[in-house]
């Protein structure tokens, strides 16, 4: 008895042993070690290596950038009667007249550009400030002192007191494509040292509004508050922009991200610290995008280019024989794709050399050489309104006109000699509110004919027929250019 429970029991064991065996044999057949579980993933060879670059990058860029926090002095003059009605209850004494002031606390991010201690950032950033200190990524720090800057391309120069510094090299803004990596480092929201990735989204934006001179670096690479003056850089790890704002409506981070290009940045440093001023070209010219309508009232092909408004008296482009109406096409040997890019370049040209221009006149392209100046001080004032005694009614997309007086001239801050209609009124909602044409605006061309007052106006319109296009030349406040307005 005892033997057979004994032999049931090792046949029991056996088979146990032998069905395990062969589980794991089947499994190994089955199920190769790429499928069991936990799965490992094949990763291709390119793409670790990829992302060991950015890595590396990242690695390389980050001493080199910089945390900045500025303090400011807000001070604040309270009129008498301007508080709340009710705080006489809680604060009796008033301190009628008695300027308040607080301290303002913001932050920022740099960039080491120079192993002496000089570093790039964003003019917004230390404006105003009466103490800025720089962090490194190290954690020291150290006070900053601003060198120099320039509003009107958001840049400035700071200097700490320090040597042996890592920094960035340079890279070329003018090669970038679309679609190219990049990396944006910064301190958004104090958060140091933070890294993200994106590409190139465009390039040459201009028109958005933050400085005077734009040609922006589009990147979706994540920006957010605490980032401007940040290095943007490219997958050699070279400064190819300085991070400055963001399109957002929530007041984070939306996918649109501009930095300045490190050409332009690099341009405004070397001034800054060499001459202590920014000098700039001028070409003396108002001028305006192109548009379709434009172009066809010009007989043109496209809307490429820049449309010659106005020309300043004695400046180069007078010398060079630039006429109102001509568009520029060419600026040595550079495309122009749009005001904003004929603007920085003449801006950025050497005061005194030759700028070989070409032009488009009645449909012909001639080539023009001038030498650039240097930009005068500019003196802009705002126009007062007129106030219309006479007023008459035209039949030219409901705009409401009177003669330019000498009286309303001064008003409008114009010359003594100048002639037109004057912009009264503009019907909203239509084709010429539609254009851009304001209150204040002198009409002095219609279709190339001469406009001497609201009798000329009155005639030249009642012949546009409607759904006609009409070009209209306008004086605004000195400044002259081009409109076109559909027929009503």
């Amino acid at each position: 008895m005892k033997k057979k429970v004994f032999f049931g029991i090792a046949i029991l064991l056996i088979g146990f042993l032998l069905g395990g065996i062969s589980y794991y044999m089947i499994g190994k057949i089955v199920y190769p070690p790429s499928m069991r579980y936990p799965f490992a993933p094949r990763v291709p060879g390119k793409l670790l290596e990829t992302g060991k670059a950015f890595t590396e990058i990242a690695s390389a860029v980050s001493p080199a950038v910089v945390n900045i926090s500025t303090t400011k002095i807000v001070r604040r003059e309270t009129a008498p009667f301007s508080e709340d009605p009710f705080s006489d209850l809680f604060k009796p004494f008033h301190d009628f007249g008695m300027p308040k002031k607080w301290k303002e606390q913001s932050l920022g991010s740099g960039v080491i550009v120079s192993k002496d201690g000089y570093i790039i950032t964003n003019n917004h950033v230390v404006e105003q400030s009466e103490d800025i200190r720089v962090t490194l990524l190290d954690k020291r720090s150290f006070r900053g002192k601003v060198v120099g800057a320039d509003p009107k391309t958001d840049i400035a120069v700071i200097k700490i007191s320090t040597d042996d510094l890592p920094t960035v090299p340079w890279g070329d803004s003018d090669a970038l494509q679309v679609g190219e990596f990049v990396l944006a480092i910064g301190n958004p929201f104090g958060l140091s040292h933070t890294v993200t990735m994106g590409i190139i989204s465009a390039v040459g934006r201009a028109n958005v509004g933050i400085a005077d001179y734009e040609d922006f670096i589009q990147t979706d690479a994540a920006i957010n508050p605490g980032n401007s003056g940040g290095p943007l850089v490219n997958t050699k790890g070279e400064l190819i922009g300085i991070n400055t704002a963001i399109f957002s409506r929530s007041g984070g981070y939306q996918g649109i991200g501009f930095a300045v290009p490190s050409n332009m940045a690099r341009l405004v440093m070397d001034q800054l610290l060499k001459q202590g001023k920014i000098v700039r070209g001028w070409l003396g010219v108002t001028i305006q995008d192109m548009t379709p309508e434009l172009s066809q009232k010009f007989g043109l092909k496209d809307s490429k280019g820049a449309l010659v408004g106005d020309i300043a008296k004695g400046s180069p482009a007078e010398k060079a024989g630039i006429a109102r109406g001509d568009v520029i096409i060419e600026f040595n040997d550079k495309d122009i794709k749009s005001v904003g890019s004929l603007r920085n370049m003449v801006a950025q040209s050497k005061v005194g050399s030759q700028a070989r221009l070409k032009i488009l006149r009645n449909g012909k392209e001639r080539e023009i050489t001038a030498v650039i100046a240097e930009l005068p001080r500019e003196a802009a004032g705002v126009p007062s309104e007129p106030s219309p005694e006479d007023i008459q009614r035209n039949s030219l997309s409901d705009i409401t006109v009177m003669d330019l007086t000498k009286e309303v001239s001064r008003q409008l801050g114009l010359g003594a000699g100048e002639k037109g209609a004057v912009v009264v009124k503009v019907e909203p909602g239509s084709s010429a509110d539609d254009s851009g044409l304001k209150k204040g605006d002198v009409i002095q061309e219609i279709d190339r004919k001469k406009v001497a007052g609201t009798s000329d106006f009155n005639k030249i319109s009642a012949a546009v027929k409607p759904g006609d296009t009409s070009l209209l030349f306008v004086n605004r406040g000195g400044r002259r250019f081009y409109i076109t307005v559909k027929g009503s």
